[in-house]
């Protein structure tokens, strides 16, 4: 099962105010075990959302709206994509995190089979398709 481990934006985070060398320190020894146990495939943190736009989309003409967001308990700072064998096993994972006064939503990410018979035989062949070359492109 892969989850998307998401760490939630604190009024730092969407200030922009960078961790500081021992979070990331400690940060990098976590990621380092997560990679070394197999468990981690991807992770990143992302700017604030002053720099982000949200596409809204209603009716037949999508609109752009421009950052900040208010709501920053809603917003997200960095994720993680993991593969774990269970969702009490990603959250044995979490609880061995550096982090301290924040909130993180683990997610479990629909495979292949979740979709049952409406995912042809033909669309999973594009699907699995497109993965490959997302993942060869990714590469350059």
């Amino acid at each position: 099962m892969r989850f998307m481990v998401l760490v939630k934006a604190d009024k730092d985070s969407e200030a922009g105010v960078m961790p500081s060398e021992e979070l990331l320190t400690e940060m990098g020894k976590f990621n380092e075990k997560l990679v070394n146990a197999g468990v981690m495939l991807a992770g990143e943190g992302l700017h604030p959302t002053s720099k982000g736009v949200r596409v809204k989309f209603s009716g037949k003409q999508p609109s752009v709206i421009d950052g900040p967001f208010a709501e920053t308990k809603e917003l997200v700072a960095g994720f993680w994509i993991w593969k774990c064998d269970s969702l009490a096993k990603a959250i044995d994972w979490i609880k061995q995190s550096p982090f301290q006064d924040t909130e993180i939503e683990i997610r479990q990410i629909f495979e292949a089979e979740d979709f049952g018979a409406e995912l042809t035989p033909e669309l999973r062949e594009q699907e699995e398709r497109l993965r490959a070359k997302a993942e060869e492109l990714s590469k350059t």
